[in-house]
């Protein structure tokens, strides 16, 4: 790897030979001197930082071919406008490099920004001549360059006016240099703006600062640990570490970021971490931005793989190299997250500063204020105001029990840490070991944080960023920083078990309605504040492997739960919980909860109502801790259908067939006793007659009566058609404003294929199926009832969805049109490789996976399909599975984040048998096929994006 300052060397060594221009030199020439200058150079940078350069080295190098352009180019522009024969050549300029650029920080697409700055005295008229002479004869070049440059051109005064008025001025204004021009008056105005930003309202600007930092890490979600990180602006980006840099500056005049350690705000080795991190984020843009053709600074999926191989993570498993680059990545984030927030705190720059209390108060100041406070002593440690420090720096060394009970006494004060305590806390945690790990205080302590209703991820949160919660139970250490490239997943392992626990929080303390259910479930537990203990070691196999965690988190928490003395009654709850923690979602993604013999077959795994609780809970947590947005009304309904349905079951004590009986007369009598206008009372009869007791089990009586008018009409319209062929389809659709979709009623004759056709004609209209309830008449009479909701795609013709169904649906059902070519027509309109694109290359991490089998407790046939979703393959499968025999009768669909997760119960056509293992084999070999045809083109181009 070259030597940086070689480079600058010859960088400018190649400037002086490349970039010789006189008064002669045509434009024209110019540019194509710089062209091959700029071209030729930053591609030399680009192989240094491929070698391995440091962030900070190939970012100045960078500047420096910025600077020798920028100079070649004032030089001759300078000469020319001072060869004029007039008072305007006289006029002193300086060219003043400012913000990023100014701090020589430039990445490969980021902005050059610039200032002509003149005498305060400069007239407008002359000004403007200036302007014209020399912004022309410099910035053109530039932006034919492809350089994406900002420029003001401001006098002294002009430019201490903008400050004032603006923030991001003021701020740019804070890393100017002299880039060519005026030596005096550049000297001038830097000590002049020196002494303005130190006295102009430093407090008002320190709290702009904090302001922007608070709400910038609020719009990047408030955590470092998201999936799709933003280099610059995310929390514990370069933002973070600059912000810092500017109110330092402000604050304690320092010029650089060693200055922080030179007046004690960052100890060696802290301020060793920050500027560690910092090149790490600076390397990690500076690849973003030499493979992208426009500037970027999310760390989406489809990059990680490319820009991790790129920085030397070279494993062939895309899955672990990412893995490993994030952990990295994560690492270094957090360290200038909690740095940054370090020195906020060191500068006494906290939230005081947002309640107008002086936040630039000296330190005299605050100690006699803190001698003033009301002060209260517990086991070594002082209580004042709202923080708790130490009486001894040997408090840990005297006791490392102290290490959890510290946070023991915070929680229970309601305290923040002191940042020395912070920092001794921090110094001590090799006094953590296998004594610690088993004491009885210790593990008392820790237990009483997990009692503390609705007040544990604060305290837990607070344990983990000192590192204490992993150092005492180094099982769960491992998930620190783990990446989870799963469907829903949008944080680490770590953050997502902390956010489960602020889920259960919530359960006892938020206002929003969602957890009132939940609530009350928690007063019905026995040992209710024990999820806590079990959301904690939930996903603790994930330290070993994502596949089958549930089952190694048993193995792995055994000996934790041995430690920490949980008696056996409850360890045999945390066993099942731990085990069974993913078994609930997946049941009511899967199945049809509406059927009563789903809940009886989850609630014979549940075994007992303290356990279907917990697990009703904990799911919930476990989902709205994975992703913001991730949890709806829609899912709450099931999760919601589910439980109740089991408890239920539970409670019936073995006589659920006779409650089911009675459910169904106590249905027909309610309906015939309010009647349907029109139809006589021997209609309704029939339809209770002819359909099975499930029926009307999962069917809401207004549906029913719904249903029974379709009927009627569909029998009116018989006697006008010429055949049962051309008999169109009754079809009604109704907003559910509740759960925020499309329900679509379907009465029409049952026939070979019906599913795929409704389907088809479905998708041609715009919409995406989310679940299917299908029920057939001993007359042959079938009722499909779809719920649906607009496909994000935007893929619907022109023209109003309703009619389109109607129309399609004719179309296929009466006139027998395949939907398949018009389904691909309109997606190929639409774009040239909808179907087939992959916007995340990890994507094929997640291998298809389809089984065909006969569940004997559900008595069901049951399809279950995973692979990546695509437009078109419900209708595919579903056609698929017509031409082998079957028909489906309920279908599940699930689409989260481009991967289809789909279950159908299936019934042989024409007949009851069972089919035998070599027919669902058979079955399961072909849709497989069906798949592969639909994927074909995005294997092949997956294949060619794996760096």
């Amino acid at each position: 790897m070259a030597n940086p300052q070689l480079l600058l060397k010859r960088i400018r060594s190649h400037a002086e030979k490349g970039l010789s221009f006189n008064g002669n030199t045509s434009d024209e020439a110019k540019l194509k001197a710089c062209r091959e200058f700029y071209e030729k150079e930053t591609e030399s940078v680009k192989n240094l930082h491929r070698e391995g350069a440091p962030g900070r080295e190939v970012v100045r190098s960078l500047t420096a071919i910025v600077d020798s352009m920028i100079q070649a180019l004032s030089k001759t522009a300078f000469a020319e406008f001072k060869a004029r024969s007039n008072e305007e050549s006289q006029l002193a300029i300086s060219v003043v490099a400012i913000g990023g650029y100014g701090r020589s920080e430039l990445c490969p697409l980021s902005d050059v920004d610039l200032m002509f700055l003149y005498p305060s005295k400069t007239s407008a008229s002359t000004l403007k001549s200036a302007q014209e002479f020399i912004v022309q004869r410099i910035l053109y070049v530039l932006w034919d360059l492809g350089l994406k440059v900002g420029h003001s051109s401001r006098t002294v005064d002009d430019a201490f006016a903008e400050a004032r008025k603006d923030i991001q001025t003021k701020t740019a204004l804070l890393e100017s240099r002299l880039i060519y021009g005026s030596q005096t008056l550049f000297a001038g105005f830097e000590s002049s703006y020196n002494l303005f930003y130190r006295k102009e309202d430093p407090k008002a600007y320190i709290r702009q600062r904090l302001v922007d930092q608070r709400e910038r890490r609020s719009r990047n979600g408030d955590s470092v640990f998201v999936q799709e990180p933003d280099i610059k602006s995310g929390v514990g980006g370069l933002r973070c570490y600059h912000n810092t840099l500017w109110m330092a500056k402000v604050r304690l005049n320092v010029t650089k970021v060693e200055g922080l350690g030179e007046q004690n705000y960052l100890r060696k080795s802290e301020l060793s971490e920050f500027k560690t991190a910092y090149d790490f984020l600076l390397r990690v843009r500076n690849e973003l931005h030499f493979r992208s053709k426009r500037p970027t600074d999310l760390l989406s999926l489809e990059t990680q793989p490319k820009v991790a191989y790129r920085l030397g993570y070279r494993e062939r498993n895309l899955l672990a190299r990412v893995e490993l680059f994030m952990r990295d990545y994560y690492r270094h984030a957090a360290n200038i997250h909690r740095l940054s927030k370090t020195v906020e705190n060191r500068l006494s720059l906290n939230s005081e500063a947002d309640t107008g209390i002086n936040p630039l108060k000296s330190m005299k100041s605050f100690l006699n204020a803190r001698r003033k406070e009301r002060v209260k002593r517990e086991d070594g440690f002082i209580l004042r105001g709202r923080e708790i420090s130490f009486e001894d720096k040997e408090v840990f060394k005297e006791d490392p029990v102290r290490l959890l009970r510290v946070f023991r006494i915070a929680q229970k004060h309601e305290l923040e840490l002191d940042f020395e305590l912070s920092s001794v806390i921090r110094d001590s945690l090799n006094l953590i070991d296998d004594n610690v790990r088993c004491s009885d205080r210790a593990n008392s302590s820790f237990l009483a944080i997990l009692q503390e209703s609705g007040k544990v991820y604060k305290i837990l949160s607070l344990m983990h960023e000192h590192r204490v919660l992993g150092k005492f139970v180094p099982e769960w250490d491992r998930l620190t920083c783990l990446v989870q490239h799963e469907y829903y997943h949008r944080f680490t392992a770590d953050e997502h078990t902390l956010h489960t626990i602020r889920e259960f929080d919530y359960a006892y303390t938020h206002s929003d309605p969602i957890y009132e259910r939940y609530r009350k479930e928690i007063s019905e537990l026995r040992f209710p504040n024990l999820l806590y203990l079990i959301l904690f070691l939930h996903d603790i196999g994930k330290g070993k492997s994502i596949k089958g965690h549930a089952e190694i988190g048993l193995e792995i928490a055994e000996p934790i739960l041995e430690r920490m003395g949980i008696a056996e009654e409850q360890c045999v709850i945390i066993r099942f919980v731990i085990k069974n923690h993913l078994q609930m979602a997946r049941f009511w993604q899967r199945h049809d909860i509406d059927d009563p013999d789903t809940a009886r077959v989850f609630a014979d795994q549940m075994e007992t109502s303290e356990n279907l609780r917990l697990l009703f809970i904990h799911t919930f947590c476990d989902a709205r801790g994975t992703a913001k947005g991730l949890w709806n009304q829609y899912k709450d309904s099931l999760h919601a259908t589910l439980f109740n349905g089991a408890m239920a079951s539970l409670k019936a004590d073995g006589k659920i067939e006779e409650s089911y009986k009675l459910h169904k007369k106590s249905v027909r009598q309610a309906i015939l006793k309010v009647g349907i206008e029109g139809i006589p009372d021997e209609e309704i009869s029939a339809h209770f007659d002819k359909l099975p007791d499930r029926y009307f089990l999962i069917t809401e009586p207004k549906e029913i009566m719904l249903h029974i008018a379709m009927i009627n009409r569909l029998f009116r319209e018989l006697t006008q058609a010429e055949s049962l062929e051309s008999l169109a389809p009754v079809i009604n659709l109704k907003e559910d404003s509740k759960e925020h979709l499309l329900v679509i009623n379907v009465i029409t004759w049952d026939r070979p294929g019906l599913f795929h056709k409704l389907a088809g004609a479905l998708n041609v209209a715009g919409y995406s199926i989310l679940r299917v309830k299908a029920a057939s008449r001993k007359d042959n009479i079938a009722i499909d009832t779809f719920l649906v909701v607009e496909n994000h795609t935007k893929m619907r013709t022109e023209g109003d969805a309703t009619m389109i169904f109607e129309e399609c649906v004719k179309d296929a059902l009466i006139r027998g049109t395949d939907l398949h070519p018009v389904l691909h027509s309109i997606f190929n309109r639409l774009t040239k490789n909808i179907l087939h694109k992959i916007e995340n290359p990890l994507a094929e991490a997640f291998p298809t996976h389809v089984s065909a089998y006969n569940d004997q407790d559900l008595e069901r046939i049951i399809l279950e399909v995973q692979t990546s979703d695509s437009l078109g393959l419900l209708y595919a499968i579903s056609k698929c599975v017509f031409e082998q025999g079957f028909t489906i009768v309920f279908a599940r669909i699930n689409t989260e984040r481009e991967m289809a997760v789909d279950t159908f119960y299936l019934e042989p056509i024409g007949s009851e048998r069972t089919p035998d293992e070599d027919e669902l084999n058979a079955l399961k070999e072909k849709v497989l096929g069906v798949i592969a045809t639909e994927r074909q083109p995005a294997e092949n181009e997956a294949s060619t994006s794996t760096q």
